[in-house]
């Protein structure tokens, strides 16, 4: 448990209903804007004639303009409101996504997919941050709440393995017809950012994290306040910098590595939404870890649970297989987010949370960035794709024993 961390008996706030809300939030920033790609890759790819590092670059400027909205979020937290930050970079989120829908040259596509990061990172960034002050708020449960939010994530995977091949299938009489499913995506970032109003509102009225408080005996406990200092953290950000280089490989390209395995779509279909409901189950499943470690434990456990996840489609494509490292990496990667929010909240105070967490994001961006260039470089060459999730597996395992370094403070 944080020793910064309060709770009140008396409190009557619906935590669970406001998590689940703000994880309309994480749906939208990484289970639809980035996520949904995946599934758009094979016909874009095989309409556009894209070559794998290509199709990889699209993630990766998604992946920069990830960086992009990380670095500026700090700086947009102090001129304007977590609910302004909040439903803006969703709105933002949900035009860009409808954007790719008029686009076939690639450099456009490129540009839409930059944007589209940028403002993901700020919704991804501001929703965790109020998912740490909510849970702040209730220490018991607070890897649970927090477990909640980043669950989010699964739902967007879900809506978007269900949705995208419907398009795909109705539309696939018409010239271009995957850009049906840009603009039904793009819907379900709408509907998304309409009911996401109510928790940004309800949780935007608190101070924000690192908001300067009045109270002079309040001023003057800050100052002897733990501040936020990158080198403290420095194994566990490395860590976390070699999961953004290795998670991302798996979700841009396995479910065009399924389909050059001969997977039929709705196997792959099933493949996808398994994830994804995985992902939402794992709030539960490790919240108690979550609770529990004050050091990089948490980080180096999933860590390495992950790349055994990545490995095994890489090595078989033996169905009851490919569908257990759908379930184990669905289970586990958005619990990788997790365990960094947790690991600031253990070690800092509430007014540094903003500060901690955008260091996390910067990290993971900078290694989202590499990830998917890299592995669609190695597609493109022997071994194709199998050896490019190779890759991947090995730098999360790599992230694994730097997270294990890591202390508490």
């Amino acid at each position: 448990m944080s020793r910064y961390a309060l709770s009140d008996p008396s409190d009557r706030t619906p935590y669970v209903r406001l998590a689940l809300a703000l994880s309309l939030g994480a749906a939208i920033s990484l289970g639809i804007t980035r996520f949904s790609y995946g599934l758009l890759l094979p016909p874009m790819r095989e309409d556009l004639g894209w070559t794998y590092a290509l199709a990889g670059a699209m993630n990766t400027a998604n992946a920069v303009g990830y960086l992009l909205g990380a670095l500026a979020t700090p700086w947009l937290l102090r001129r304007y409101s977590t609910t302004t930050l909040l439903l803006g970079g969703a709105a933002l989120a949900t035009v860009f996504m409808a954007l790719s829908g008029f686009f076939t040259a690639a450099g456009p596509l490129l540009l839409q997919r930059l944007l589209a990061g940028v403002a993901s990172a700020l919704v991804f960034i501001v929703g965790g941050l109020l998912a740490a002050q909510l849970g702040a708020r209730q220490a018991r449960r607070a890897g649970f709440l927090l477990g909640l939010y980043y669950g989010g994530v699964g739902l967007g995977i879900v809506a978007s393995a269900l949705g995208v091949p419907w398009v795909l299938e109705h539309a696939a009489g018409q010239e271009h017809g995957w850009a049906w499913a840009w603009w039904g995506l793009a819907l379900l970032c709408a509907l998304a950012t309409a009911l996401l109003c109510w928790p940004a509102r309800r949780l935007g009225t608190a101070p924000a994290a690192g908001a300067p408080s009045a109270d002079p005996a309040h001023a003057s406990a800050r100052r002897h306040e733990r501040v936020f200092r990158p080198r403290d953290f420095a194994f566990a950000l490395a860590g976390y910098a070699a999961f953004g280089v290795g998670y991302i490989g798996y979700m841009t390209f396995v479910i065009a590595l399924l389909h050059e395995q001969g997977s039929s779509s709705a196997a792959i279909t099933w493949f996808y939404a398994l994830l994804g409901l995985a992902v939402v189950a794992s709030a539960r499943l490790w919240a108690g870890l979550l609770d529990r470690h004050r050091d990089g434990q948490a980080l180096a456990r999933l860590n390495a649970l992950l790349g055994l996840a990545i490995l095994l489609p890489a090595i078989t494509s033996f169905w009851p297989l490919v569908i257990a490292s759908g379930l184990l990496f669905g289970g586990v990667f958005l619990s990788v987010v997790a365990s960094t929010t947790a690991l600031v909240r253990h070690n800092l105070p509430p007014s540094q949370w903003a500060a901690g967490i955008s260091a996390f994001t910067i990290v993971f961006a900078a290694g989202q960035i590499v990830g998917p260039t890299v592995v669609g470089l190695i597609a493109d060459g022997p071994g194709g794709l199998a050896r490019g999730l190779v890759f991947s597996a090995l730098a999360l395992w790599i992230g694994a024993a730097l997270a294990l370094r890591q202390r508490a403070l």
